[in-house]
Order: C-alpha cells, then sequence, then structure tokens
C-alpha cells in the first residue's frame, strides 16, 4: 500500500527569469558570433562580450551552446498548479512525493510528466497502446460527481426493483490512486455499482413486503438517510483502497420493476384502502357508543339490549356504507 508524501517545490518566477537570460545571453551569443565570423578574425581572436568579458572566438560556440541547453533544462522544471490540483513526483520509476503548492513552480526537469498504464506494456504493442494511454502526473483532487445509471436489482425480499445512485468523491491519497489501482476512475464507477447493488439487497423496498418486523424497520422507499448513510459507509470502506474520499451518497431514483409495478400498485391501493376503512370502523364504534350513552342518559330512549342491537347495527351500516342511505319511515311503533 502506497501513502502520500507531501514535498514542497521551488517557486517558479526565478526559474522563469533565469532562463529568460540564458536565452537572452545565447541570442547576443548568436548576432555576435555571426558578426566576428563576417569579418576576417581568426579562430584565436577575443571577442569582448559587453566591452566587459574576453572570450576566445573558438570557445564562444560552446558557451552559446550551453547557455541554450541550461535554458531549455530550467525552462523544462517549469510547471502550474491551480487550486484543487496536485502533482504526482515520479523520477525513474520512484515517487519521489506530491507537490500541493499552488502557482507557477519549478521542480526537477526529471520528473516523469506523466504516469503510464501498466496494461499490455509486455510486450511491443502493448507498449504503445499504454503509451496512448498515459496519464498526466497532475491530478485533480476537487469533489467530482458520478451519476449512475438505473440498475435492476432484487431488493431483500427478491423483488426487482430499479434504482439509481449520485456519489460525490474525491481523491484523498494521491500516491494511493496512482500506484495501488490501474484506473482509479474506472475502479470508482465499478465499485459504486457494486456497492448499490449490495445495500439494495439488504433491505427491503418497503415496510409491507416483511409483515415479520416491525414498521420501525429500515427499508429503501421510508429511510432516506439511513440509506443514504450505509450506501456512504459502503463506498468509503471500498473505496479507501484506491485514496478516494466519499463526500455523499444518496439514491436519485427507485422504482419497482415495470413487471411488478402494476401488481404493488394494486397492493398499495389495497393497503391504503384497509388502512381507510380501520379508520372509518373505529370512528363509527365510538360515535356510535356516544350516541347511546347519551340518548340512554338524557331518558330520550329507553333500550333493551335487543334495541340497542337494532340500533348500532343501523348506525353502522349508514356511518361504514359507501353509498347514501335511504330512510324508511315506520308509521307504526317500534315494536313493529
Amino acid at each position: 500500500m502506497s501513502t502520500e508524501k507531501i514535498i514542497h517545490s521551488k517557486s517558479g518566477w526565478l526559474m522563469c527569469g533565469i532562463c529568460i537570460v540564458l536565452f537572452a545571453l545565447a541570442a547576443y551569443l548568436f548576432v555576435t558570433l555571426m558578426t566576428t565570423l563576417g569579418g576576417s578574425h581568426s579562430s584565436r581572436a577575443t571577442v569582448y562580450l559587453l566591452g566587459i568579458v574576453s572570450i576566445r572566438l573558438s570557445v564562444l560556440p560552446v558557451v552559446l551552446a550551453a547557455c541554450f541547453v541550461v535554458g531549455i533544462f530550467c525552462m523544462s522544471g517549469l510547471f502550474s498548479l491551480q487550486p484543487g490540483q496536485a502533482r504526482v513526483c515520479v523520477l525513474f520509476g520512484k515517487y519521489v512525493g506530491t507537490i500541493r503548492d499552488e502557482g507557477l513552480r519549478w521542480a526537477n526537469p526529471f520528473y516523469a510528466k506523466s504516469l503510464g498504464n501498466s496494461s499490455g506494456a509486455g510486450d511491443l504493442a502493448g507498449s504503445f497502446i499504454a503509451s496512448a494511454r498515459n496519464r498526466t502526473s497532475v491530478i485533480s483532487t476537487r469533489a467530482r460527481t458520478l451519476n449512475g445509471e438505473v440498475l435492476k436489482v432484487n431488493d431483500r425480499m427478491g423483488n426487482p426493483i430499479e434504482i439509481a445512485e449520485v456519489v460525490v468523491w474525491r481523491v484523498d491519497d494521491t500516491a494511493k490512486a496512482v500506484f495501488d489501482v490501474d484506473d482509479y476512475e474506472s475502479y470508482v464507477n465499478m465499485t459504486a455499482e457494486t456497492a448499490l447493488r449490495h445495500v439494495a439487497s439488504i433491505y427491503n423496498y418497503d415496510h409491507m413486503e416483511d409483515e415479520s418486523e416491525s414498521s420501525s424497520a429500515i427499508t429503501l422507499r421510508s429511510n432516506i438517510e439511513e440509506i443514504s448513510e450505509a450506501l456512504k459507509a459502503e463506498l468509503s470502506r471500498n473505496l479507501s483502497v484506491a485514496g478516494i474520499s466519499v463526500d455523499d451518497a444518496r439514491l436519485t431514483h427507485l422504482s419497482y420493476s415495470p413487471e411488478i409495478a402494476q401488481a404493488m400498485l394494486r397492493r398499495q391501493q389495497a393497503e391504503a384502502i384497509i388502512a381507510a376503512r380501520k379508520k372509518i370502523v373505529e370512528g363509527a364504534v365510538s360515535m356510535v357508543e356516544m350516541a347511546l350513552k347519551q340518548l340512554s342518559e338524557n331518558g330520550v330512549v329507553d333500550f333493551d339490549d335487543d334495541r340497542k342491537a337494532v340500533m348500532a347495527s343501523n348506525l353502522m351500516v349508514v356511518l361504514c356504507g359507501e353509498s347514501e342511505a335511504q330512510p324508511v319511515l315506520n308509521t307504526g311503533s317500534l315494536q313493529q
């Protein structure tokens, strides 16, 4: 397992000034050389640079080449980093450290500019493929969003459901992201799908799918926050190998699969009707009890057991019936 090591680079503005001076000196030497060679001077003649330094004409091309080569070397070490970026420094295949300093910086020019993919590097053809897929040594550490596709999975009861997620992640350890996995972006995509399938398989879609448990059991539809925390914990545990931290993970889509959606809709409608009927019956019973009690206490009607039963039956029909009750007028006595 690799571990990120923070190193600091030098400011690039000083080196940028040195490069400008070296290139300007090389241009001046080139002009001087061309002017001198145009005359009748021999190779052992002495040339005064800026009227201060004297140098032989035969040595002048060497100094010119040295200034140009040193300028190119120093310039190749310049690079810039924006906020939320880091550079992984690799020197001849060895990990040196990670630079997180912002702005124009300068580091060893021999640090690798790109990080090769190890896949297919065993043969010549594979090396060309790998070089085509090289990743730059500058890695973004900003937050990224993975909007997963809709997956068809089975919940805890085996019912097919459709589910999708959105994951907010970032690179926390650049060394693990680069050296411990082949491609950390593909690894995040595959791990996110696997974690979502696992979380969906250990919870029920809704409470009515498992009547043996209490209504406080965690379900995919009712407990959004708990499911999000479980998904985030699963992703964090799996992605820690690649140095990835998960900021947030939530469900963006949740429904039954089309083949059982109609059946589950009818079941939900039945559950709603039963719940509504239960409330109606409870209210009707309390109203009948209150009506009989008040009629008896006020002395309006003296009920015996038979009359109470008839009155309760009639009131229950009126209160619980779906259609409006049709009144029947009794012109005789109550005994008839």
